[in-house]
């Protein structure tokens, strides 16, 4: 048995408190959640995790305190509706991957209020608890199937045996909690396996370029943002139809839209962050 573990890469943002404009390049860090740091991973089972629970709080003690996380296309439509979306080069690949903004500098997540979570849509990454996903050899009908299992990690502090929320039900099956985390890590395991053909997609069209952010705040302090992509609208509004026919019958279309007018939020988190200073 092997894991699937979620690697984020997070984008930091170096400010300037006062009027002169500050330049910021999209530095990265290597960031690993903390549920993969920790060794103690176990398969989830309802005998031995019969009275598992966890903490469904966001808080700077779970690491929630991060200003982007990995976003993946298939909640794309989601997380537009709340969240930025840029693209970055992974460090080690080269390749594109996507993330989603909270914040405007390092350890700042301007969602994160008071132990909740003050979005309608939390992001896969931060919504799947102390889980992750594992893959397994397992024989059926004769044959070797490489299947997803779900793995608790037992040393995360978001393991609350007394006031988190139950993992299981009385009678073993799984709890609503844990059908959220189910499908939180489905949207992790499907959009990794669909990022790589998005990004080709769009590349054929050349349609990704590089995105700067120019923002002020209320108090005068001003950031430049730079070293990230979006998608190129004028390119995109400039398709020709059998283009546009082959971007929406691969599902990649509307994914090209959502992040154009993710952008919008850039706005959102300006507001929250003048309201906080």
């Amino acid at each position: 048995m092997h894991y699937f573990f979620v690697e984020i890469n997070l984008i930091v943002y170096l400010g300037y408190l006062g009027k002169k404009q500050q330049q910021v390049t999209a530095e990265k860090l290597r960031f690993y959640d903390q549920d993969t740091a920790m060794s103690n991973h176990i398969q989830l089972n309802n005998q031995t995790h019969k009275t598992l629970k966890a903490s469904i709080k966001f808080s700077n003690e779970f690491g929630d305190n991060v200003s982007s996380a990995l976003t993946f296309p298939t909640e794309f439509m989601n997380i537009q509706k709340e969240y930025p979306i840029l693209f970055s080069k992974n460090p080690d690949t080269g390749e594109f991957q996507s993330v989603v903004l909270f914040g405007l500098k390092k350890d700042e997540n301007l969602y994160l209020q008071k132990g909740e979570w003050n979005a309608n849509y939390i992001p896969a990454v931060m919504a799947k608890g102390p889980f992750l996903i594992g893959k397994e050899d397992q024989e059926i009908e004769g044959e070797t199937v490489n299947s997803a299992i779900i793995v608790v990690n037992m040393d995360s502090p978001r393991i609350d045996n007394i006031n988190g929320e139950a993992v299981f039900l009385d009678n073993g099956i799984s709890s609503p909690y844990l059908d959220k985390i189910t499908h939180a890590l489905s949207i992790i395991d499907q959009g990794t396996a669909m990022s790589k053909a998005m990004f080709d997609a769009f590349n054929e069209y050349d349609l990704i370029e590089p995105i700067t952010l120019d923002i002020e705040l209320n108090n005068g302090e001003k950031w430049n943002i730079s070293g990230n992509y979006t998608i190129h609208a004028e390119k995109l509004a400039q398709l020709d139809g059998l283009a546009l026919d082959k971007l929406n019958k691969a599902g990649f279309l509307s994914l090209a839209f959502s992040v154009t007018a993710s952008l919008s939020n850039v706005k959102k988190l300006v507001d929250i962050k003048n309201a906080s200073v």
